[in-house]
């Protein structure tokens, strides 16, 4: 039996195979990715690395064994049919017999474009009857964090959100539940709704980011048209910006608020505060 996290060479599978690390043997561990060299780090400590791509169904024959537990990490080529993509993992899993799936979906209250795949996706894991777990991740930290870089240029968040909260939590929060939900028991066909214990809005954030570097950050609210310019402007492809700009407009109807409490349930400790993001972001 093998626990096999696919996205394995990403910003989440990494965080996940690391806990997973300080958990079971590393020979129990099964990196899934594309470029075995981004993890040959991983092998060096006894992790098995398997080569698979989601665009290449051929390659997840005989990758999965009955009884394993699989972290299917969704893809993050918006452009390539991810239903289709997850849904060749999910059907070697099931030719495979294996002991559950996981997947990381969103919310189920985000009804954004950007929820359309994570819900097709969800269709097709629960109609194989593959014992399932659905981990709906709100939004994270990095998302925020990772791209400062403008903020500090220009001294302001812009955003098309409003006065909306977000339950934001860092990578590390949402790869300890999942790795919780793959090395514990009873998590069979289990729906979580994942989200940071504080819920925060831009203007806070913005105070925050002031407070942490003593310089004056504002806060600009805008349109989801003028976010979807501005991000066009900054070099994405046009249906991209528009969907984060979708994002937006749903965080300023509250749908990235998630109060369940699961998040630090499985995690077992509170998750991140968003402050202390900020400062290790400001660090590096």
């Amino acid at each position: 039996m093998s626990i096999v996290v696919t996205g394995a060479s990403g910003k989440l599978g990494r965080h996940v195979v690391e806990q997973l690390l300080e958990k079971v043997p590393a020979e129990q561990v099964t990196a899934v990715v594309r470029s075995p060299e981004k993890v040959a780090d991983l092998a060096a400590r006894g992790v098995r690395v398997a080569v698979a791509d989601y665009n290449a169904p051929e390659t997840f024959d005989g990758l999965f064994a009955a009884g394993d537990k699989v972290l299917l990490i969704s893809g993050n080529e918006f452009d390539k049919g991810r239903v289709r993509q997850h849904s060749l993992v999910i059907d070697a899993a099931k030719a495979a017999g294996v002991a559950l799936l996981a997947y990381t979906s969103a919310p189920a209250t985000l009804t954004a474009t950007l929820a359309d795949d994570h819900r097709g996706t969800e269709r097709a894991l629960l109609d194989s009857g593959v014992p399932y777990v659905l981990l709906r991740n709100g939004w994270y930290h990095e998302n925020y964090t990772e791209n400062l870089a403008p903020v500090l240029e220009h001294d302001v968040v812009v955003a098309a959100a409003g006065e909306g909260r977000i339950s934001s939590a860092s990578r590390a929060d949402y790869a300890a539940a999942a790795v919780a939900v793959l090395t514990g028991e009873g998590h069979e066909n289990a729906t979580y709704e994942l989200g940071g214990d504080e819920a925060w809005s831009f203007a806070e954030y913005a105070a925050e980011l002031s407070r942490q570097t003593g310089r004056e950050i504002a806060y600009n609210p805008v349109t989801p048209e003028q976010l979807t310019g501005i991000l066009v402007g900054a070099g994405l492809p046009e249906p991209m910006a528009a969907m984060f700009a979708g994002v937006d407009a749903a965080i300023a109807e509250g749908q990235l608020v998630v109060d369940s409490g699961d998040l630090s349930r499985l995690a077992g400790r509170p998750t991140t505060p968003l402050a202390e993001a900020v400062t290790a972001a400001l660090k590096d």
